[in-house]
């Protein structure tokens, strides 16, 4: 839902009251939502999340990291299909920062072939531009997909994308803004976490019945719902994997009461990826849901430093669950990667990449 300008009219003889324009009620335009894409067996999803482009950031330098993930990504799958940015793209940011990032992912898009999808997150409008250029230079962007109506929806950057084979659907990708936070001015320094209302679950139901339930979706957004506290504290029950060193932002209060995985467990919802807290890469199959937060990519802002010495339970329990990296020092930053498969099943993969002098620090790790 976007800012709105309203106008005041005032009475003149004989004249009602009029408005000056129609908001789009999202549940009678639920193509206006929807880009389709073909579908492969092996269909690839990059997530990229937390760039936190900013005005500190080399955009030199950013750039040089987000190529070398990208080549990495690209030579260990073959082919990436999908990049989806999960939020927090930008933080403090100028239009330069803006037009930059978005020639960076249209010159590699061209070169590799994939399209990419803009969520936004709780810092992205946090910037000196209004959020309706923003979203505007996102929706022009030629490779780029993102969809941001005058509507009824709350949030931004609620739109699906259907992969089709032979003139059916055989995957959603469901895009939700968890909570951008985002004042209508050009700045505002204060922020609130947020969370996926029930009109956004409506929505993707809504979207999900056009296609049909049998079809398998996988959502992406930015910040953990009440949900993934739920998923931790049930932890010995379920398969988890990968390390865990702060909480879930707010989430497991009553002001992130989100219904999304709760509801889309019972409507061949099979995965939940987000970003948002920089020291967690942890994962969980939850009610038959895989949640996970995506490695945050690059080096801007903060980061965990993942040490074998270390004595905290956080990190001992996260080299436990995850054998291949035991004895490695690195840090929590990289990419994720979703490979969908005809059966309705998919594989993740965690890419933990670190420049070295002495030669990058490159593993991949599967859940």
């Amino acid at each position: 839902m976007k800012g709105r300008v309203f106008c005041v009219l005032l009475p003149v003889a004989a004249m009602a009251l009029t408005s000056c324009g129609q908001i789009k009620k999202y549940a009678e335009h639920l193509d206006d939502y929807v880009v389709n894409m073909n579908y492969r067996t092996g269909f690839n999803i990059l997530q990229l999340t937390d760039i936190h482009w900013s005005n500190n950031t080399s955009t030199y330098e950013s750039s040089r990291y987000l190529e070398k993930v990208l080549e990495e990504a690209i030579k260990h799958a073959g082919q990436i299909d999908l990049v989806e940015l999960t939020g927090d793209q930008f933080m403090l940011s100028n239009a330069f920062h803006v037009d930059s990032f978005i020639k960076f992912f249209e010159k590699q898009s061209e070169k590799y072939g994939f399209k990419y999808a803009a969520i936004w997150g709780n810092h992205d409008h946090h910037g000196l531009y209004n959020p309706n250029w923003l979203s505007s230079k996102f929706a022009k962007a030629k490779n780029s997909i993102h969809i941001d109506p005058d509507d009824d929806l709350y949030g931004r950057s609620n739109f699906v994308i259907n992969l089709t084979k032979d003139g059916s659907v055989k995957w959603q990708i469901a895009n939700f803004d968890s909570g951008a936070s985002f004042s209508e001015t050009a700045m505002s320094p204060f922020r609130d976490y947020d969370y996926i209302r029930k009109d956004q679950t409506d929505w993707w139901l809504k979207e999900h019945e056009k296609v049909g339930e049998e079809v398998p979706t996988i959502a992406y957004y930015h910040i953990p719902q009440d949900e993934n506290n739920k998923a931790y504290l049930e932890r010995a029950n379920h398969k988890n994997k990968f390390f865990k060193l702060e909480g879930f932002a707010d989430n497991g209060t009553g002001n992130y009461d989100s219904d999304l995985i709760d509801v889309g467990s019972q409507h061949n919802l099979k995965g939940a990826f987000m970003g948002h807290a920089h020291n967690i890469d942890w994962t969980v199959e939850y009610m038959g849901v895989v949640i996970g937060l995506g490695v945050k990519t690059g080096t801007e802002l903060y980061y965990a430093h993942i040490d074998p010495n270390s004595t905290m339970p956080e990190m001992v329990e996260g080299y436990s669950t995850v054998p291949e990296l035991a004895g490695e020092k690195f840090d929590l930053i990289g990419a994720s990667l979703v490979t969908l498969k005809d059966d309705s099943t998919f594989d993740l993969e965690h890419l933990y990449l670190n420049e070295r002098a002495n030669g990058d620090f490159v593993r991949w790790v599967k859940w």
